[in-house]
């Protein structure tokens, strides 16, 4: 996928940590519908493919609690929901409703590569109780460690005028 260029262009204020959190907050309540029906769509080919007796036995005996291919297809569904946003027009939903856009340094989307070093680091950032994400905070230039560790760069653009 190439790097086009988004739009509006100019130079624009980096997004502060309220807005950052406010986004992810939007954001967090949309991916847990998209986990939900994920997961139901997910246990309905299980059942499918095992049948509904052995399904109600192996939950009634708690085999299924803690699935691993489920939580892998989980995975892959988050951050294929991220990466699609955030390569093709640089705004997932919330960040979208709160104005920000992450970005390269010159106005491009960023690549699948680099949506993939973001989605990585920000779930290690908020395993360390946040930490990556409060480091916007203290950083001169606004940027969270998975700003700084995928070249990326979250800015506040402004209302589209109707």
């Amino acid at each position: 996928m190439s790097k086009h260029l988004l739009k509006p262009q100019g130079e624009f204020p980096a997004a502060g940590l309220g807005r950052r959190l406010a986004a992810m907050f939007y954001d967090f309540l949309l991916c847990t519908a998209l986990l939900i029906v994920t997961s139901g769509v997910y246990k309905i080919i299980q059942m499918a493919i095992i049948g509904e007796d052995r399904m109600r036995a192996l939950t009634e005996a708690g085999a299924l609690d803690g699935d691993p291919l489920l939580s892998t297809v989980l995975l892959f569904v988050l951050f294929g929901f991220f990466a699609k946003f955030w390569t093709w027009s640089g705004q997932t939903l919330g960040m979208q409703v709160w104005g920000i856009r992450v970005q390269n340094v010159d106005g491009t989307s960023i690549s699948l590569w680099q949506a993939l070093l973001r989605f990585v680091v920000s779930i290690a950032s908020l395993l360390c109780v946040g930490l990556g994400f409060f480091w916007s905070l203290f950083d001169k230039r606004k940027r969270s460690w998975h700003d700084m560790y995928s070249d990326t760069q979250l800015v506040r653009i402004p209302k589209k005028t109707k």
